[in-house]
């Protein structure tokens, strides 16, 4: 993939993730100490939060594509040092990882857990 096409697209994506993020932050809403409110709020409250720190993992994803462009390492997998497929780095421009070796990432991952 051209890096100037990727870094466009990438740029572009991390500009809609921080206003997405900006929303959510604005939007958050208050906790309120009454009973009745108690259980709504929380799992308003919660469900924001999650969203938040999802986006915020994806613009981390996002901004170290970038980082991988200045580096000039983009489109290398991090795993195994070959190239990450062009369809994937089309469908995932933040890809750092060949899908075998995100395979063996996330489960490694989940099992960490």
């Amino acid at each position: 993939m051209d890096t100037a096409v990727a870094r466009s697209r990438l740029e572009a994506m991390l500009q809609d993730l921080d206003r997405s993020i900006a929303i959510l932050r604005g939007e958050s809403p208050e906790r309120d100490n009454s009973a009745a409110d108690a259980g709504a709020g929380l799992t308003d409250h919660d469900r924001v939060e999650a969203a938040l720190e999802s986006l915020g993992r994806h613009r981390r994803g996002v901004a170290a594509a970038l980082e991988r462009i200045d580096a000039g390492i983009y489109g290398r997998c991090l795993g195994c040092g070959k190239d990450v497929p062009e369809g994937r780095l089309e469908a995932r421009p933040d890809a750092a990882r060949c899908i075998t070796c995100q395979s063996k990432h996330d489960r490694a991952t989940r099992s960490s857990r």
